[in-house]
């Protein structure tokens, strides 16, 4: 099984100035771990709710570090601050409007200000990046209903090849 870098960028102007625990990380990474069997090497990175910032770290997990997947958490409500989809769609060659609407469909289940998320997922190069909301709770009510779309997206666009635990999710990939 080939090794997967995943890129975690966390956005929080409270967390990353030490205000409060970012707990968004370790439950990125308690959901991943349950998903995907191959061996993963996490790029974390826990940052302020800045768009030049976002945009440079986000390069640099791509570019520098060749993630397959990064996953950032936070900064997709409509607050002023808010501005992680703005830097995701700039270093995006694509965007992919599906996972967002999915990951919405799926919250408005639990709060009715689901709504007002503006997750998106995208493409640089060949690296699949996708956004979460910042609440940890959220981000497994988000991560399921996508996450079945995203091995199979990341093999598209020439990334590793991650290896479900299919008895936890059950990934798509077309039979050959």
């Amino acid at each position: 099984m080939q090794k997967i870098n995943i890129g975690i960028l966390t956005l929080s102007d409270r967390a990353s100035s030490g205000v409060y625990e970012d707990k968004a990380t370790s439950q990125i990474e308690k959901v991943l771990n349950s998903y995907i069997k191959n061996e993963i090497i996490y790029h974390r990175e826990l940052i302020p709710d800045d768009y030049d910032l976002i945009i440079k770290k986000l390069l640099f997990l791509s570019d520098e570090k060749k993630c397959d997947f990064i996953v950032t958490s936070g900064g997709t409500g409509p607050a002023l601050r808010d501005v992680t989809p703005e830097a995701t769609e700039a270093v995006c060659d694509k965007m992919m409007p599906g996972f967002g609407e999915l990951m919405r469909m799926q919250s408005l289940k639990y709060v009715p200000t689901a709504i007002l998320s503006r997750q998106t997922a995208g493409i640089r190069n060949k690296t699949f990046i996708l956004n979460l909301p910042g609440n940890p709770k959220a981000i497994l009510e988000c991560l399921e209903p996508v996450f079945p779309a995203i091995p199979y997206c990341i093999d598209l666009i020439g990334g590793s090849y991650i290896e479900a635990n299919e008895e936890v999710i059950k990934v798509f990939r077309p039979k050959k």
